[in-house]
């Protein structure tokens, strides 16, 4: 395993934003594709690299957009799930996504982040096919290949298909109906045709539970980071279970609440310190790795990105915040663009004294310290301007054991985030576990976890499990994980006009918004290429 991991940290070297891309000729439509395979274990390595750099890719080739950074999926997954809700607003009003995510006014009309999502998964869909086709076991007979590179390569073709899956929920999450294909598609000039949420949400379960099963050639939980295992099929499977009745209409409780026990018994652990869970050496102290099911790797030597973790250091800083004796959170540059309002914190932390001279505040809660106010204005009444609201530093480049003084001349040639971010951990399972208990009438069996949580954050355990205290605390736990707008759909939240939070709905005061907007329009360009596709309902011509 170590070797194919040094492999996939090479390729991916290859791979960054800055680099060329021709040395991964994976494109379905690329003639090399058929040739890029041998019979030695490293060029299938590199395919897989392929769809992993999907999640990271800055590269515009066959995107209709001018900013790299800003196209990269998880970046733009994380935008509209953070931007458009109560829990981030961000100040570059130029760009061509933010002013109508901020402000939950958009419409049909063509949306940077949105089409980045649309675009990146449906590309890394199909590079997962491609690699599936090309690894099918005839085609490894044909190239000789020997019994252990095919039992390597049956281990890649397990997590070509969780990331597929991975990839297929990120779009229906956002868009709904999207088109479906897998290995077994018609290949070539073909148009895909959509398939339903339901359907899409079906796949995806059942390629998860095959995958998760004893028999299957994904690798054991823990064994694989920073790539997919067992332990991710299964944090994936539960998330899915979580929001089957926004999904598929069908709510599946007991099923949430099956897999979590199974994710319980994998000797996963909740790290130490909060703090410690997204710090610049995440992925390599064990205390924190223990509580990542899943996390995208990023390496400020090797995959640099504009996006990620890179996104949330830099753009919640300011650049007058960075000095040359001065690197508040591990990182060389501020861009001044993500902030939390100060309702959302107040709110749920329940911080008070707030000194915007001096920086100070007080809250009992351990999550609530990550925040940054000097120099800040409390209220936003300007959209476009950073020193409103208060700045998040919850993604922290300086590693556990550094303080930011021993960390600081490091940290002036720091031009990408180490951190990795994690897409599954530990702690969201626990929630998904008091949710699933709490809708079976059975809320106290999940207490016990949840006492873990809010012992590590140092606040008191509720005494019982409500829709009211997941609401908050999920707020709390997951903060800028790209996790509140899907939460907020689930809890019947988010466009609603009693549930209000500062420009809401194009209100600086805040206001419901149409419910058809709990998901996106379908980008126009897909729509003009593809003419089996038809636009969500709400939006434009139908």
């Amino acid at each position: 395993m170590k070797k194919i991991f040094s492999m996939l940290a090479a390729v991916l070297v290859l791979a960054s934003c800055v680099q060329d891309l021709n040395t991964l000729p994976l494109n379905p439509t690329d003639t090399t594709s058929e040739t890029a395979y041998g019979s030695d274990e490293s060029s299938y390595v590199s395919g897989l690299s392929r769809i992993y750099f999907q999640f990271i890719s800055c590269d515009l080739k066959d995107l209709q957009l001018n900013d790299g950074g800003a196209s990269e999926l998880v970046r733009a997954f994380w935008s509209l799930n953070e931007v458009s809700t109560d829990a981030a607003k961000c100040a570059w009003n130029g760009d061509a996504w933010v002013a109508a995510i901020n402000t939950d006014t958009w419409s049909d009309a063509d949306n940077d982040a949105a089409y980045a999502v649309y675009v990146r998964t449906m590309q890394g869909i199909s590079y997962a096919n491609e690699f599936l086709r090309q690894t099918a076991s005839s085609r490894l007979e044909e190239r000789g290949c020997s019994a252990e590179v095919k039992k390597s390569v049956a281990g890649m073709r397990a997590e070509a298909r969780f990331l597929r899956a991975y990839m297929y929920w990120m779009a229906m999450d956002i868009f709904g109906s999207v088109p479906f294909t897998t290995e077994e598609s018609p290949f070539g000039a073909v148009n895909p045709v959509p398939a339903s949420r339901p359907e899409v949400f079906k796949f995806i379960v059942d390629e998860l539970t095959d995958l998760s099963g004893e028999d299957s050639d994904m690798p054991a939980a823990r064994s694989n980071y920073p790539r997919a295992d067992k332990g991710s099929c299964l944090g994936l499977l539960a998330r899915l279970y979580l929001n089957a009745e926004v999904y598929t209409g069908t709510a599946m409780w007991s099923e949430a609440k099956a897999t979590c026990e199974k994710i319980f018994g994998l000797g996963y652990g909740l790290a130490s310190e909060y703090a410690d869970v997204f710090r610049g050496d995440n992925g390599q102290n064990p205390d924190a790795r223990q509580e990542l099911l899943w996390a995208v790797d990023y390496n400020a030597e090797q995959t640099q990105s504009w996006g990620g973790t890179s996104l949330l250091t830099f753009a919640a800083i300011a650049s007058d915040d960075v000095t040359d004796t001065e690197h508040l959170n591990g990182v060389n540059g501020g861009w001044g663009g993500m902030r939390v309002p100060y309702e959302y914190v107040q709110k749920y932390y329940g911080v008070s004294d707030p000194d915007y001279t001096t920086g100070s505040y007080s809250t009992n809660d351990k999550r609530g310290q990550v925040f940054y106010i000097k120099g800040r204005e409390e209220t936003i009444s300007d959209l476009a301007s950073f020193l409103q609201g208060w700045s998040c530093f919850k993604y922290n480049n300086i590693p556990h054991d550094q303080t930011a003084e021993s960390f600081n001349e490091t940290a002036k040639i720091k031009g990408y985030s180490d951190i990795d971010f994690p897409m599954i951990r530990l702690a969201e399972i626990y929630l998904i576990y008091a949710e699933a208990c709490m809708n079976l009438g059975s809320g106290s069996a999940a207490l016990q976890y949840v006492k873990k949580i809010t012992d590590r954050a140092g606040v008191a355990a509720p005494s019982e499990i409500t829709q009211d205290w997941l609401v908050a605390e999920r707020a709390r736990e997951l903060l800028w994980e790209g996790h509140r707008r899907t939460d907020l759909i689930r809890y019947g939240l988010f466009t609603s006009n009693t549930f209000l939070w500062p420009w809401k709905g194009g209100s600086m005061t805040g206001q419901g918004f149409s419910s058809h907007m709990t998901i996106f329009a379908i980008p126009a360009s897909e729509l003009s290429s593809n003419p089996e596709l038809t636009q969500n309902p709400g939006y434009g011509k139908q």
